[in-house]
């Protein structure tokens, strides 16, 4: 699972600077001065990953040297200031060279150079505001994320999932690991587990898809909870994974996943995911809810419905339509959900 780093990066007129210079722009590495900065080896790097001879680039002084030292190819970066996740990348090689550094953003008077410097595999600019990260289970409101933070495990796993972040990292391990199971059968060989399959840095192009961060899903989410009233809406965090809702009100206990389609495979996925989390639910859950930005077909309602799980789907902004799954159905389904 990558690390995910929360770095401040535009709090400050330097930060401000150094994002213009190396985050809104790439950095020709590969051109002067930059290039005599660098060793043979770190060229060789960066021109496996960044074959255009040009990346976008970041960095810490050394008060961080502990905390960089633990970055790895895959980690995911949020680049965070005045409230806003204003970008998130994931990084590519990582270096110590000072000289380096010094060709890109002037050393600090007190800290020195930034000499801790990553590049970014990929970088999407981003307006997430610090609201949808306090929703999550594992956060608080009104933390401001001042100084540079390293998250792990659950809390890392809870932001890729929360923000609903894809990483080229991960697409890269997937395509590994099939043609590792396909390779397996038809040389008639043991297939090897997950976690000896790796990825070389030789697998990644830079015309590769980019990070890609699913805000249809979330703006969907956030759209819909604005619409409730006289409820306690939260995101629930469960062993099989972060509800995108979880209502609980006079009516009940409602678990919503959200869609960025109506197509059949997500459907199948809400189907699924809802499935998963109902039995993890601190009450009883008294409804399963697919929540969608368009009505799907009428085979993929009666789907939802042959589980007792409703269907909600948008109509105009501000606007939702349900359609419930049989009473009866919900109810003998209801005795599957909540079973342990």
């Amino acid at each position: 699972m990558p690390l995910v780093v929360i770095q401040p990066s535009y709090g400050s007129a330097a930060a401000r600077r150094h994002w213009r210079e190396t985050l809104d722009q790439e950095v020709p590495f590969a051109s002067a001065p930059h290039a005599s900065a660098l060793t043979a080896a770190e060229q060789e790097m960066l021109r496996e990953l960044h074959p255009a001879g040009q990346a976008r680039f970041w960095g810490a002084t050394g008060a961080q040297d502990r905390n960089m030292r633990r970055l790895r190819l895959g980690d995911v970066v949020l680049f965070t200031g005045g409230k806003l996740v204003r970008g998130i990348g994931e990084v590519g090689v990582t270096l110590t060279n000072a000289d380096f550094a010094d060709t890109m953003w002037t050393p600090d008077p007190i800290k020195g150079s930034w000499h801790n410097v990553y590049s970014l595999l990929s970088f999407q600019s981003t307006e997430i505001p610090y609201e949808e990260i306090w929703a999550l289970p594992s956060f608080n409101v009104n933390d401001n994320f001042m100084g540079l933070r390293i998250l792990d495990g659950e809390k890392a796993d809870e932001i890729l999932q929360g923000l609903g972040i894809d990483t080229i990292t991960g697409e890269q391990r997937e395509i590994a690991r099939d043609i590792e199971v396909a390779k397996a059968i038809m040389t008639g060989t043991q297939v090897v587990p997950v976690e000896g399959v790796h990825t070389t840095a030789a697998t990644y192009q830079r015309d590769a898809r980019q990070i890609h961060v699913n805000r249809a899903e979330s703006l969907l989410t956030q759209e819909y909870a604005d619409t409730l009233s006289g409820v306690e809406v939260e995101r629930l965090r469960t062993p099989a994974g972060i509800t995108d809702l979880h209502v609980s009100g006079p009516d009940g206990t409602e678990i919503i996943e959200a869609k960025r389609s109506g197509d059949h495979k997500y459907v199948r996925a809400a189907l699924g995911q809802l499935l998963d989390y109902a039995p993890h639910s601190p009450q009883p859950a008294d409804r399963l809810t697919g929540l969608f930005p368009d009505r799907p077909a009428s085979p993929d309602i009666a789907l939802l419905h042959r589980y007792g799980i409703d269907c909600l789907y948008r109509t105009a902004p501000g606007v939702f339509e349900r359609v419930e799954a049989p009473a009866a159905v919900r109810e003998y389904m209801r005795r599957v959900w909540t079973r342990a």
